[in-house]
């Protein structure tokens, strides 16, 4: 049975801006089957700039192969997959260290499909701090003329996993809207993954959004949160910075349940904190299950009726699913 939710859903452009559980490519039809218009698969992080190329190449390979698969490079197109049927694939770097030392990179990136660089992964870089640093460090040299490089050929600029002082630096160095793709608030959950209310007013005053983030850590103490934990940062940033500037990003990935087996998740854990891309005081042991009843991309809808439940007008629902996206994406990307 159709509900006014369920049509509200439909109807809607929703975009995820950050999904990297497409690391593993075939979840592309949880994202289809939850009614999702455009998401954005990580396609580069921490790896070398040979490694990011291949995956960037498997990836065209599969969008060729799909006629329900877009790859987006301008704003346009994104109305276009949602009249299409199509599901749109905006690609993102968690963390700028594809780009190695070689700001002409940015270009080669860019001429491959690459809309969206994030400056670092929790640790520091040639960049500047991941939010995990205890020195909180600024932007460095090459993580100014990054964000230059990034402002000029259109690649929107975010600040998630990055330490405040740089990202608030380079809001203030960036020209076009700055975004933080994934990040909740630490207001409401205190956890160095998550941004402060400088960070959120400051990435809105240049026009742009915060997308909430669904990994159960950053969302509260709990291991099994519900939409209504999800809801709490989203209030608050809307209380903050306004219905434009807040979004989604809610970073299903795929170490999570029920994607991962037992085994696959712990083995993923203690590669991350072997690495010390992870810590364990921000980063708690597997099993990390999502807000009940969104647990998986194919449960969006839910969302949708819940913020419907919670007191948002039709209007504002589609601004937080997509339309905010959707603004920035024009704004940087043109059309």
């Amino acid at each position: 049975m159709t509900t006014p939710a369920l049509e509200l859903h439909r109807e809607t452009i929703v975009i995820d801006g950050t999904c990297p559980l497409l690391r593993r490519k075939e979840f592309v039809d949880w994202y289809i089957e939850g009614g999702v218009t455009a998401c954005a698969p990580t396609v580069g992080s921490t790896a070398s700039a040979e490694e990011t190329l291949r995956n960037l190449g498997s990836w065209h390979r599969l969008i060729r192969s799909r006629k329900d698969l877009l790859l987006i490079e301008r704003a346009e197109q994104i109305p276009a997959a949602k009249k299409e049927g199509r599901l749109g694939l905006v690609f993102h770097f968690q963390g700028a260290d594809p780009i190695e030392g070689d700001l002409d990179l940015v270009e080669a990136y860019h001429a491959l499909g690459v809309r969206m660089v994030q400056l670092a992964y929790n640790i520091r870089n040639r960049v500047g701090d991941g939010c995990e640093e205890a020195g909180n460090a600024g932007l460095s040299r090459f993580g100014r003329d990054l964000v230059g490089r990034l402002n000029e050929t259109r690649i929107i600029v975010d600040g998630s996993h990055t330490g405040e002082r740089t990202t608030l630096e380079a809001i203030e160095a960036s020209t076009r809207p700055f975004v933080f793709s994934h990040a909740n608030v630490k207001a409401v959950h205190d956890c160095p993954r998550n941004i402060s209310d400088a960070q959120i007013k400051a990435a809105a005053a240049t026009g742009g959004l915060i997308g909430i983030n669904g990994f159960p850590a950053f969302l509260g103490k709990s291991p099994t949160p519900t939409i209504d934990d999800f809801l709490r940062h989203l209030d608050h940033v809307v209380k903050v910075a306004g219905i434009d500037h807040v979004a989604l990003g809610i970073d299903y990935y795929e170490g999570m349940h029920p994607v991962a087996d037992e085994n696959e998740a712990k083995k993923m854990y203690q590669q991350q904190l072997a690495v010390r891309r992870w810590s364990a005081e921000v980063y708690p042991p597997p099993p990390h299950r999502y807000p009940a009843g969104m647990s998986t991309p194919k449960e969006l809808p839910n969302l949708t009726a819940r913020l419907l439940e919670h007191g948002y007008a039709p209007g504002e629902v589609r601004k937080i699913l997509g339309e905010n996206w959707l603004r920035v994406m024009r704004a940087v990307w043109g059309g």
